[in-house]
Order: C-alpha cells, then structure tokens, then sequence
C-alpha cells in the first residue's frame, strides 16, 4: 500500500506541477492577448488621426489655392495702377515741360 500510495502522491504531484506550468502558459497568452489588442487600438487610433490630418491638409491646400488666386488678382491690380500713375506722372510732366517752354 505504501508503495502505492507514493506512486499516486507522485503522480498528484507531477499533475500538480503539470497544471501550474500549463496555467503559467494560459497567463502569458492572456497577456499577450491583452498587448495586441492595445496594439491595434492604438493603430486603429493613428489610422484615424492621420484620416483626420489629410482631411485638414486637403481643406488647407484649398485655401492655399484660393490665396494664390487671389495673390495674382491683387498683382494685375497693383501692376495696372502702376502704370496709370506713371502715365498720370508723364502726362503732367508733359504738361508742365510744354507750359515752361512755350
């Protein structure tokens, strides 16, 4: 009976010993679970901030596109007032040239 007794208490301690390692094995890979999963939230997360950063980028290159029009408006603008005000100096320095002279 002893000899058989210290068999069964081997066994439950090898048994033991067998489902300790096995639920150290299934803590590991609970906690590897975890890690991914808060791996791709944080891709998910990037994935959204860079959608929302071409969306920003997109309406600021449109602005971007609307000021450049506007910039080369405002330049025929300001080129054709500077050639009326050096028509207007011309036309009074004639004016006074011909009065001095004549």
């Amino acid at each position: 009976m002893k000899v058989e007794q210290r068999q069964t208490i081997k066994m439950t301690n090898t048994t033991a010993q067998r489902l300790d390692r096995i639920e150290v094995k299934i803590d590991k890979l609970a906690e590897a679970m975890i890690s991914l999963a808060r791996a791709e939230e944080r891709i998910s997360s990037v994935a959204e901030n860079q959608s929302h950063q071409t969306e920003r980028l997109n309406r600021l290159s449109s602005k971007i596109d609307d000021i450049a029009a506007q910039a080369a408006e405002n330049t025929r603008t300001v080129q054709l007032i500077n050639k009326l005000f050096w028509v207007v100096i011309m036309a009074a320095t004639a004016a006074i040239a011909s009065n001095i002279w004549m």
